[in-house]
């Protein structure tokens, strides 16, 4: 089948296709000899399938690296696996905890504009300009990964 075929059973985009051959995830695909468009058969659909289904559990490529090599060795031990997996826990757990933290500081930050009032007499304004101002942060800004400051 061709790229556009395989984008489309997988819901990948063709270039997600291409960025995954060229980071090594997917092996490169063969060339039709008549027309030189790249061919890609059923092992390449199986392997975007889990690489998508590693994606929607937000794994990075190394974690997926790793664990599309012990799939090719199905006689190994799980047990990096099993580590690797714990491992994204914790992070997924401390990007809950991170998240919990942001959404307290936007409820405090919202409890201080309670009515509409116009903009020089927000209350949220006014706190994020003293913020500025007192030289500390945006709330945003406190959480790793979460936001970006603006440059």
């Amino acid at each position: 089948m061709k790229i556009g075929e395989l984008a489309k059973q997988t819901g990948c985009p063709v270039e997600t296709i291409r960025y995954y051959e060229h980071e090594g995830l997917l092996p490169p695909a063969g060339r039709n000899p008549a027309n030189n468009y790249r061919e890609y058969g059923a092992a390449h659909l199986e392997r975007l399938v889990f690489i998508r289904r590693c994606r929607t559990l937000e794994m990075t490529r190394q974690e997926i690296r790793e664990l599309l090599h012990a799939r090719a060795a199905p006689n190994d031990s799980c047990t990096s696996i099993n580590s690797l997996i714990d491992e994204h826990i914790t992070h997924v757990q401390t990007r809950v905890a991170e998240l919990k933290a942001l959404e307290q500081q936007l409820i405090q930050l919202r409890r201080q504009c309670q009515a509409a009032h116009t903009n020089r007499d927000c209350g949220i304004l006014r706190s994020l300009d003293n913020s500025v101002a007192d030289g500390s942060t945006a709330p945003a800004q406190h959480h790793s990964g979460l936001a970006k400051p603006l440059a």
